[in-house]
Formats: structure tokens, sequence, C-alpha cells
């Protein structure tokens, strides 16, 4: 039985969503520093997006590279959060970008909002306000606030690359580079660097598959499917992402970030379904 380019489109999709959910689990299983884990993710993806594209050539103007830098700080934000607080946490924060791409276009671009998106949002930070309340020790709070500030930047990042004028597949090579040169100069002050068979393996699924091959499947996808439905089949992303984490390190979200995660989930679907965007050009943010 043939598959429609539908179909092949949504397999590629959910696929996405499920390699982008091991970031939690790769970076818990990582003893390195994020700055030292995002520098070997990067030179793993670098290498990959190299091969994958056809041409060499970057087209960077200031939009490629405002991108580029929202992007960057995305990666690094998202796997600093992962290290000081939940993985569910960390990306149910992140998750906030769809929202403040919303109040963006209504409060700047002057785009008058439904009063269900007006609710919506509402729902949205609340489920984000009992995720952050959940544990408010020195560490998680840390962890938190980094993880909203991850969610900014990704906003940023989808706001940037939407625009005509900036392009996208130079701006994720430009923000590997970007990562790596910043990044690199960790592995000499990290006393946590391990490099055994174990650690290896997980940096590899971290650079290969969450990141490298997944952005092949999104790409692919988003030429077959509007949107509307990738937006939609990307939530598989935060509700895989915990699995993999509590399967392999025992680690699970208290109960308030549990109630947190379902109302935000609930709110990002809603939204989805109730508004229509216009395609983003950009291959997902280094997460």
């Amino acid at each position: 039985m043939k598959l429609s380019n539908q179909n092949i489109g949504r397999i590629y999709i959910v696929l996405t969503a499920l390699l982008w959910g091991l970031a939690g689990v790769c970076v818990k299983s990582i003893p390195w520093s994020p700055f030292c884990i995002m520098a070997a993710r990067c030179t793993v993806s670098v290498v990959i997006l190299a091969v994958s594209r056809r041409s060499f050539r970057m087209r960077v103007n200031r939009k490629t590279l405002l991108g580029a830098v929202a992007e960057s700080l995305t990666g690094i934000l998202y796997m600093s959060a992962i290290k000081l607080t939940t993985a569910a946490t960390a990306i149910v924060l992140q998750y906030t970008a769809p929202v403040l791409v919303f109040l963006y276009t209504a409060l700047v671009q002057k785009k008058r909002p439904r009063l269900s998106q007006v609710l919506i949002t509402l729902c949205v930070f609340g489920g984000c306000a009992l995720s952050f309340a959940d544990e408010l020790a020195p560490g998680n709070l840390l962890g938190n606030l980094l993880g909203l500030a991850s969610g900014v930047t990704f906003a940023a990042q989808i706001i940037i690359f939407s625009d005509e004028k900036a392009d996208a597949g130079s701006g994720v090579m430009l923000s590997n580079l970007m990562s790596l040169a910043v990044c690199f100069p960790f592995f000499f002050f990290d006393k946590n660097l391990d490099f055994s068979a174990r650690t290896l393996f997980w940096v590899l699924v971290l650079g290969v598959f969450q990141y490298g091959f997944a952005n092949m499947c999104y790409s692919r996808g988003c030429a077959r499917l509007e949107q509307t439905e990738t937006s939609l089949l990307l939530t598989i992303e935060p509700i895989f992402n915990p699995i993999p984490v509590w399967l392999v390190t025992g680690e699970m979200p208290g109960p308030l970030a549990l109630a947190g995660f379902a109302v935000v989930i609930a709110g990002v679907t809603a939204h989805t379904l109730t508004s229509r965007p216009p395609r983003i050009k950009t291959d997902k943010a280094d997460r």
C-alpha cells in the first residue's frame, strides 16, 4: 500500500517530535556541563548539516545573524535548564514560545486577538506558573528561569526566521558554529569530563539523532503538511520528553509540575487548533 504525500509528512513530523524529545534523557545522562554538551552536539551537527546541504554557500545578512544568535542562545539556555530542573519542566517552559509569538503579533504588530486566543494565552501562562512554582529550591529556581528564557529566545528565533529577508538554512549552520565557538573552551575547565562508552553513546544520540536526523525529518515533513497540522503533531515532543528521562534516570516531576504540564499542553494544542499562523521557514531551533 502506497502512502500519500500527506501521510508521509505526518510520519516525518511524528519522528521529529520523538527525536527532539530525546534531549532530556541525553542531557541528564551526560555528566558534562551544558556548555560542553552543546559543543559536542554542535560538532556532530555541523558535520551532518554540511553533508546534507546542497551548497556550502551561506547567505548572511542582519536578519539571518540575529536569528542565528537567538537559536544559539535557545540551545544553551535549554540545556542549562535541563541540568538545573526537571526535563519536563524545562520543555514545558520552553513551550511558551508559540504563545509569546502570538503576544508579539498582538502587542507589537497590532493584530487584534480573538477572545479564545486571549483565554488560551492565560491558560498556558497559568500552567507555566504551576510548573515554575512546583520546586522553588535555589537550583531549580535558576533552572526554571533559564527554561523561561529559552522560551523567549525560541520565540524570537521563530519571529526572525519568519521574515522573508532571513535565510533559515544559513542561520541554522551559523548558529551551530557560534555555539561551538562559545562553548568549546569550556572543555578545558570542566572537571566532570568523562569519555566512557556510556557517555559517548549519549553524545552521539544527541548530535546524530536528537538534532541532525530530527531536523532532516522536520524539513521534509513541513514541505508536505500545513503549519497548523505540523504544530499540532509537534505537541508529542513535550509529552514524550519526560518518559525516557523517567525510564533511564528515574526522574519524576512533582504534582504541581505535572498539573502545569497538562494545562500547557492543552493550551498549546487549543492555540494550534484555533489559529493558522504563517508557515515558518526555519528548521527547528537549536535545542
